[in-house]
């Protein structure tokens, strides 16, 4: 009993209500977490890796009631600002000339086929047929394009431009649902679940990508997916270590200096075919499962620090790194590998036959169909990485957090032929700008989650930085590439976390301070009434309406939003 790892004896009250739990008897809020608490081992142990929060979330029928009712209401307000008039505008945008046509081809012929000169006037006046027969070189894998296709398929046809984006504001509502869940876990706190998936919601970058047939959104929402299942894992892995300890110490034996093994992870398993298919929308879904596979490690090593194991480094790193990596790297591999299906299925797709149009060069032990994937692999990689043509709205990753430099993705004005505003200069505009206040507040929370990181060392700070981490510090590794500050949707949900956190962290220190209390409440209230106002004001140019011209350039506060 020596081993077993024992709490601190201080009584750490928290939220009143009974832990889930078949021989848990008391409410948390009345008892102290110590070894005279009247605990038993596994409860014990549950505390110490879960935390009282967590144990308590759910317990009573109306939390459970919220945990579901909250993010299913912020999802519906996410639907009506995503769906609300989608086809408007009714043309290609920004990069949705290339996405959505190669969608379409992909439906059509199972390749991505060239297009003659000029083809988008007559795409966009419902002409959707006059593709070539040859496929065209496109320079990202195809399972984003797929899910613009399965839109046009189910919801009206390429020439609904209504069907090139429904795809991709599904899985916009759908983020807001699941960040509203993941935040709701994260913080023990189904108000602050609600809040994160209330502030994704009404974010200006998300709701612009949701609106636009592009294949960022599909990106943020698979590595979101990974996350809420790496999220679980963690919480099943910690329950299976906790359950399998306590039965070590209740027949007597001691912990030594190795742990349990804690067999087959299936939430850490579905967490890699989601990463998978991120790496199938775009491939900077490697910096995610790269990120994540190690913050999941990280946590099983803390968790095995926690319980008493005497040598839980080198048992974290024989027991859960090593399975860890054999698991989700072949795993997210062949994914990756499956979302290519149409390429393998049609001899007309891009250099299929290329090994056999070239014996004896490129991996002479491959396939010759995984030969030809490679070659491609390798001129797509040279493509991305000998990009460094000047556009107007490139712009550095530094300023992405603060959005320095929006990018514009469709401007039209009397020049076009807009009018009908009530005013003579009118302007049709979609700018992928976040809401300014929620993503400078932003800003500093990140600055703060850096420094309670390593004042608190609070594994929910780790988690925030871990997108952050993943989606935007590789950029930086690209001074001379063009990039632009569209790519931050994808880290969207964990610049919202990071603001969230915060504001969890300061309810949780005033706690038993009702003045201290209401100053936070008031201020953070105060914020997010001006988020939401300010969500409001640039909703219009966000989504095309048709405003008055000096409507929009009311709306550009730094010259560089121009």
């Amino acid at each position: 009993m020596a081993d077993v790892p024992q709490p601190s004896t201080d009584p750490t009250p928290v939220a009143p209500g009974p832990v889930p739990g078949d021989d848990f008897p008391f409410p948390v809020a009345e008892v102290e977490i110590g070894e005279d608490a009247g605990l038993s081992v596994r409860d014990r142990l549950l505390l110490k890796l879960l935390g009282a929060r967590r144990l308590a979330l759910g317990s009573t029928s109306k939390d459970r009631l919220w945990g579901w009712l909250g993010p299913a209401l912020v999802a519906l307000l996410a639907g009506g600002l995503r769906l609300w008039d989608l086809g408007r505008p009714g043309n290609l945008v920004f990069d949705e000339t290339y996405y959505v046509k190669q969608a379409y081809t992909l439906l059509r012929v199972g390749f991505e086929a060239k297009w003659p000169d000029d083809p988008n006037p007559a795409f966009e006046a419902g002409n959707v047929d006059t593709f070539l027969s040859t496929a065209d070189y496109v320079v990202h894998p195809p399972l984003g394009k797929w899910m613009i296709a399965g839109g046009m398929q189910l919801f009206g046809g390429a020439e609904n431009p209504w069907s090139w984006r429904i795809s991709t504001a599904l899985v916009g509502i759908l983020a807001v649902f699941l960040l509203a869940r993941i935040a709701r876990r994260l913080f023990a706190s189904t108000a602050m679940g609600v809040l994160a998936g209330g502030l994704l919601a009404i974010d200006g970058m998300a709701i612009v990508h949701s609106r636009t047939g592009l294949l960022d959104n599909f990106l943020m929402f698979w590595v979101l997916v990974a996350f809420g299942f790496l999220l679980l894992d963690r919480e099943q892995a910690r329950r299976r270590l906790a359950d399998r300890v306590a039965a070590l110490v209740d027949s007597g034996r001691e912990i030594g200096r190795y742990g349990p093994r804690l067999g087959w992870r299936w939430w850490r398993f579905a967490a890699a075919v989601s990463l998978g298919l991120a790496c199938g929308v775009k491939w900077s879904g490697l910096y995610f499962l790269a990120v994540f596979a190690l913050l999941s490690v990280v946590w099983d090593a803390t968790a095995r620090r926690a319980v008493g194991i005497k040598r839980w480094w080198e048992d974290a790193l024989l027991a859960d790194a090593i399975p860890a990596a054999l698991v989700m790297l072949p795993t997210a591999a062949l994914t990756y590998l499956a979302t290519w299906f149409s390429w393998f299925r049609s001899p007309s797709s891009y250099m299929r036959d290329w090994a056999a149009e070239h014996p004896g060069e490129g991996v002479q032990w491959l396939p010759e169909a995984l030969r030809s994937l490679w070659a491609y692999h390798q001129k797509m990689w040279d493509f991305h990485t000998g990009l460094s043509a000047e556009h107007s709205y490139a712009s550095k990753p530094i300023g992405w957090i603060v959005q320095w430099r929006p990018t514009s993705f469709y401007y039209r004005d009397g020049s076009d032929g807009v009018t009908g505003c009530g005013y003579d200069e009118c302007a049709r505009v979609i700018t992928s700008l976040g809401n300014p206040v929620l993503w400078w507040s932003a800003a500093l929370a990140i600055v703060a989650t850096v420094v309670l990181l390593v004042w608190r060392k609070d594994w929910r700070a780790t988690a925030v930085l871990s997108g952050l981490v993943a989606g935007w510090l590789p950029w930086f590794a690209y001074p001379d590439r063009t990039i632009f500050t569209f790519y931050a949707i994808v880290f969207t949900p964990w610049v919202v976390l990071a603001l969230v956190y915060v504001v969890t962290v300061l309810l949780e220190a005033t706690e038993r301070d009702r003045t201290a209390r209401g100053w936070v409440i008031w201020a953070v209230t105060a914020l997010f009434t001006v988020i939401v106002v300010m969500s409001i004001f640039f909703y219009p140019i966000w989504t095309a309406m048709n405003v008055p011209e000096w409507f929009w350039r009311l709306h550009m506060w730094l010259p560089s939003w121009i």
